[in-house]
């Protein structure tokens, strides 16, 4: 990060100089484009903690592949490099030692070849055992773990493969989970049933990490956000079936796998993996050869070729990407690019739209249709390539930008799109009024109290982000709480969903800064007056958490289940943007607080014309899993300056679009 003057001081009648604004987002624009694929599209870099590519790392002793030392010192190096102060290592930059992480990233460094006496190593070991050991793993960690024979299959839940052939009224059924869960479930079904041995040529262990004979280790523990009512009930029930399991009869189990296999084939997307995200795919891998199946069986084979488009490969390190972000990155740049204006920039954004046009899925119902099986499928999924799973918070974003360039030029081109766009999102509304990712009344809650489910994040249940998406994208084709049923129930569950001190819950982005910048777009674009004390109250929640150099941060402690308010952080430049973002529509565009955050922006941009960001912003899972997108910090500053000098040179000052 550049340094800047802590002090930036701006009066209340100060603004921003027009012609250093205008050079600043001249150059975010010119080298933002200069991101862009030869076809059109734009995808930056998603990267997540260190589990991932450790995870691959073992992924490839698990099945004894060819040693690519090349590649495993890359990814070493970033191990080590990604090592917190504590010796272990975080779920995010500078953050709290996290124990799953750190025995899966120390077991991958040792795995590769690094010395247990190296000093980095030890540091590990004694962060991990200063901290109860590696018995403290969580349940992801734990099967891993049994895989390799550290762990006794005592140590993880059961998980009878019967449970593909329960009917949909029964209290667990693998469509009452959400994708991301169903997609890496299944799979790993089929392997809890066979219980393979990994092949671990090496034969490398972890039984220093832990404070006791690891064959001794029983169950995990409650986690935190379970009822003891609901867990005690869960597992008695664990008991039960570990009696009871080993008697169900041998036909039963082969239709349970079979059902699995053909659930798992009918979604296996090509190369980019059924789910598209990196741990289904690594347990479809797994669960093909722990049936026997070799290399060279398509499946397996078009599986594993996915795998490896996941892993970024730098000069000194790489590591592996969760997934991809295409549709995401592209849809969010047309926006920062329609803000930008320009001849040649809306040219770009309209070829970048053309891109997004045929990745609409419109010929296949996927899962989100059982408990929606009326509704016209309509929408985008946020990989390349995810027909089963497109997702809502993607095509809210997708629409609106087309209807952008709808707006500014006449054009038809995308009607067809928008309307279908349209037709499944209003669908795909939740009874509580509210919206979630990608399914529909997914609101069982009862099921994040499963042992399996010690990392809370079983269900797709409506969130305020999401929520807020979606009337954004119906306001702006028309749409408000007077002439739609729809909107009015999404603004009323805004309403209930609001925090006493004024911020909005944010799922997908770090947090509080983003789920409020995420409702304020919404609410303005629904037509809610600004006096509104909603409004009103988030307004001031925002400029009462500005930091003094004039920035927005936000800790990922702030997903806390104890919240008792915001949690500071170094500022960075997407919170800073979604705060601006958030406060402009607000209409606050002339308040301090935005020249501030103007000037913040502007003085942090670096000399390529972007900004550096190396702290996460972004959540796969509260308090379990987050994300770093690289095009963050490219595009959202842009959109915020943009739209700033935009309404400068406007009389009404009132932002006029969804987001």
């Amino acid at each position: 990060m550049l340094s800047i003057d802590k002090k930036i001081a701006v009066d209340s009648v100060a603004t921003v100089d027009p012609i250093a604004l205008e050079k600043s987002i001249s150059s975010a624009t010119e080298a933002l484009l200069g991101y862009r694929q030869s076809d059109g599209h734009w995808v930056f870099e998603l990267e997540a903690d260190s589990t991932i590519p450790a995870e691959y790392i073992l992924l490839r002793h698990y099945l004894g592949e060819p040693i690519d030392s090349a590649l495993e010192a890359k990814i070493a190096n970033y191990l080590r490099r990604t090592q917190g102060n504590h010796g272990g290592w975080p779920l995010v930059q500078d953050g709290a030692f996290d124990m799953s992480a750190s025995v899966k990233s120390y077991f991958a460094l040792k795995m590769i070849g690094d010395s247990v006496d190296a000093p980095h190593m030890v540091r590990a070991r004694e962060a991990i055992r200063s901290r109860g050991g590696a018995a403290g793993s969580n349940v992801f960690t734990r099967f891993l773990l049994a895989f390799y024979g550290v762990l006794s299959w005592r140590a993880v839940p059961v998980l009878p493969v019967e449970i593909m052939l329960l009917p949909m009224w029964s209290p667990f059924h693998i469509n009452k989970i959400s994708y991301w869960a169903r997609t890496t479930m299944v799979p790993l079904m089929v392997m809890a049933a066979l219980k393979p041995l990994a092949k671990n040529p090496k034969g490398v262990g972890i039984d220093e990490l832990f404070l006791q004979d690891p064959k001794s280790v029983g169950m995990n523990k409650k986690a935190p956000h379970q009822s003891w009512g609901w867990y005690a009930l869960f597992s008695t029930l664990d008991k039960i079936l570990r009696v009871v399991e080993p008697l169900f009869p041998k036909k039963l189990r082969q239709r349970a796998i079979d059902a699995a296999l053909a659930f798992t084939e009918e979604r296996l997307n090509g190369e980019d993996g059924m789910g598209a995200i990196y741990p289904p795919m690594a347990n479809i891998v797994m669960m093909y050869d722990a049936l026997g199946k070799g290399p060279d069986y398509p499946p397996r084979a078009v599986t594993r070729r996915g795998i490896d488009k996941l892993l970024v490969i730098g000069e000194h390190e790489a590591y592996c990407q969760p997934c991809v972000s295409p549709v995401w990155d592209t849809a969010l740049t047309c926006h920062a690019l329609a803000e930008a204006g320009g001849e040649d920039t809306l040219k770009k954004m309209k070829q970048g739209l053309d891109w997004l046009k045929p990745r609409q899925v419109l010929d296949l119902k996927g899962d989100w249709a059982v408990k929606a099986p009326d509704v016209r499928p309509g929408g985008w999924a946020f990989q390349y390539n995810n027909a089963h799973y497109p997702d809502l918070d993607d095509t809210a974003v997708v629409v609106m930008a087309m209807d952008r360039e709808r707006r500014q030029t006449g054009s038809k081109d995308y009607d067809s799109a928008i309307a279908r766009g349209r037709e499944w999102i209003e669908g795909l509304q939740s009874r509580d009024g509210g919206w979630a990712a990608f399914d529909v009344n997914n609101l069982e809650y009862y099921l994040n109290n499963i042992p399996f489910s010690d990392h809370g994040a079983l269900l797709d249940p409506p969130t305020e982000d999401v929520t807020a998406r979606c009337i954004s994208m119906l306001a702006q084709l028309g749409e408000t709480a007077k002439t739609s049923k729809t909107v009015a129930d999404g603004i009323a569950y805004l309403r209930r969903t609001q925090l006493a001190e004024g911020s909005w819950y944010g799922r997908w982005g770090l947090n509080y800064i983003y789920g409020t910048w995420s409702v304020l777009c919404a609410l303005n674009a629904a037509g809610v007056d600004h006096q509104d004390p909603m409004i009103r109250k988030a307004a001031n929640w925002l400029v009462s958490i500005q930091n003094k150099d004039g920035g927005w941060g936000e800790d990922a402690v702030s997903y806390r289940l104890d919240y008792k308010g915001y949690e500071g952080a170094p500022s960075t430049s997407s919170q800073t943007a979604w705060a601006l973002l958030g406060l402009m529509a607000a209409g606050e565009v002339e308040n301090p607080a935005v020249v501030r955050g103007v000037e913040y922006l502007k003085a942090t941009q670096n000399e390529k014309g972007l900004w550096d960001e190396a702290r996460y912003t972004a959540t796969g899972f509260p308090r379990v899993f987050y994300l770093r997108y690289h095009g963050y910090s490219k595009f959202f500053p842009l959109w915020a300056l943009a739209r700033y000098r935009n309404l400068r040179s406007t009389n009404s000052r009132v932002v006029g679009v969804g987001m």
